[in-house]
């Protein structure tokens, strides 16, 4: 009676390898598997008294692993992206924050008023070239700086002290010395008023 408990109960504590269990015990434990996933046959003797096999639910293959360190690193490029976005576009709108500059009609067609924008800029010229219609730039000519002044008429603007042209819907230089476009302010009409909200600048 003393050796057959003692089988039993030595029995009880050795492992259960994928392949070596009875029916009625693969329907009752929990299937476990080697870490070299080999057949429970080539194990080797001392995989009876260190056990370190792992439950088959929990065994995490190759793929599955690099899937989860593939979708986990997009993850946080992801995360990182929309925090520089946010932060650029904070960042611009502390540089550029939207300002009133006129009155939709406190300025004729063909009119034209300077301000300055954002708060201790160059000075910046607007201009009303339709009934809804509006341009604003940097007044100060590309090529040595000299005031500009808007041709409506001819859909130009003109840099007097060395006949510079540039077109007037666009800010690019036409004729002339200057190379390079006039910084352009951008504009919001709303409720009758004009807001400057950015200012776009080109090199070529």
């Amino acid at each position: 009676m003393t050796s057959s408990s003692s089988r039993q109960q030595r029995s009880s504590r050795e492992p259960q390898f994928i392949g070596a269990q009875s029916k009625d015990a693969q329907s009752t434990r929990p299937q476990t598997v080697p870490p070299d996933r080999a057949h429970a046959e080539t194990q080797p003797r001392w995989r009876k008294d260190f056990p370190i096999d792992w439950v088959e639910s929990d065994y995490v293959s190759r793929r599955d692993l690099i899937k989860y360190v593939v979708l986990t690193s997009g993850a946080f490029a992801v995360g990182q992206a929309y925090i520089v976005l946010k932060t650029l576009q904070n960042k611009a709108q502390s540089l550029y924050p939207r300002s009133l500059i006129a009155d939709v009609e406190e300025l004729p067609v063909g009119g034209a008023k300077t301000f300055t924008y954002p708060e201790g800029s160059t000075p910046r010229l607007l201009v009303r070239t339709g009934p809804e219609a509006f341009v604003a730039y940097d007044q100060q000519c590309t090529h040595l700086q000299c005031p500009v002044v808007p041709k409506v008429r001819e859909g130009k603007i003109h840099c007097p002290c060395h006949n510079g042209w540039f077109d007037l819907k666009t800010g690019a230089p036409t004729a002339g010395p200057p190379r390079r476009p006039l910084p352009r302010v951008l504009l919001e009409v709303q409720d009758a008023t004009v807001y400057a909200v950015g200012v776009e600048t080109k090199t070529l």
